[in-house]
């Protein structure tokens, strides 16, 4: 049997076709538009799923279910999607809607870090643990919680949200309406509003930093990368924005170890692919803050393994 995975995001929708061991057979995406309203994108979903099927021989006699990871807070027992941030839904019945497109096939949904989360604890960084945390940075921050194997997400299906905690009180204001939120320091976006400041500073301070010549003095050019490319190179004022971002990734990571104290915490998105530029330091300040330093097991962190796969992985899985 095979099984349809769904990464619904604010930007794409990908969608993967997974075999028994969990590996991906087919995979695309389309770009979701959210503009459109809801409907045109569940539309979409089915659609590309149709396509990878017909790509790859498989009919729907041979998939045992759907799974969707979708942003926001997704109520897996109902199937309904209570409430998207960045996509409009709300209280919207995702799972029904998506079961009638593909001929009544039992379709399961989970907010996506949750289900990348899953992924991770069954075939990823967390195989074989009971008590897993992954994070993601990614657009925004994600956080999924594996305790005793299954998915935590409170009482409502809207815990987990691991990005919403402050870490600066009064800081940046966040798209969940609070000021502070380690999403708004810790995500890619946060990194990218972080070294923004440090060359609009430079610039009033007269300082020279190469970040000017690598956005061509256009501000909107800023990506994740440009600090660490211009710290790479030698210059300082990357290096201080690369330095802040990872005082305030690592202050959110060690709470999240102070609180579950899980076997392992996996990291994902692309910012870890700046290696050991970002993992260095990043696990200096943890294993300094941490509240286990010396005298007991401490916890493993870890890159996530299954990268951009995992949404779709994870999605594949929920029928589990």
């Amino acid at each position: 049997m095979y099984y349809i995975g769904v990464d619904l995001g604010g930007t794409n929708i990908a969608v993967g076709i997974v075999d028994e061991e969990f590996k991906i057979v087919k995979k695309g995406s389309v770009p979701t538009k959210p503009e459109r309203g809801v409907d045109p994108i569940i539309e979409d979903m089915a659609g590309l799923s149709y396509r990878l099927m017909e790509d790859t021989g498989i009919t729907l006699d041979d998939i045992a279910w759907v799974g969707v990871a979708a942003p926001g807070t997704a109520n897996r027992d109902t199937g309904i999607l209570e409430y998207a941030n960045n996509i409009p839904f709300l209280k919207y019945p995702l799972a029904e809607r998506m079961s009638s497109l593909m001929g009544g096939k039992p379709v399961y949904i989970e907010n996506d870090a949750n289900a990348a989360a899953k992924a991770e604890a069954i075939v990823g960084a967390g195989a074989g643990y009971p008590y897993f945390v992954m994070i993601t940075l990614g657009t925004g921050l994600g956080g999924g919680i594996i305790l005793n194997g299954q998915v935590y997400s409170g009482f409502n299906f809207a815990g987990a949200e691991l990005g919403h905690m402050v870490i600066e009180e009064g800081g940046r204001p966040c798209t969940c309406g609070r000021r502070g939120c380690w999403e708004a320091y810790s995500s890619a976006t946060g990194l990218s509003k972080i070294t923004v400041d440090h060359i609009v500073r430079a610039r009033k301070k007269g300082i020279p930093t190469v970040m000017e010549d690598m956005i061509g003095g256009d501000l909107s050019r800023v990506s994740a990368r440009t600090a660490f490319n211009a710290m790479k190179s030698g210059d300082k004022v990357g290096r201080e924005a690369v330095d802040e971002y990872i005082k305030y990734l690592a202050s959110g990571l060690v709470n999240i170890i102070n609180i579950f104290q899980p076997n392992v915490l996996a990291i994902g998105g692309g910012v870890c692919n700046e290696g050991d530029y970002l993992l260095k330091p990043l696990f200096e300040r943890i294993w300094k803050e941490t509240y286990t330093k010396e005298g007991t097991p401490r916890t493993k962190v870890v890159i996530a393994k299954l990268g951009n796969d995992a949404g779709i992985i994870g999605a594949a899985v929920l029928g589990l």
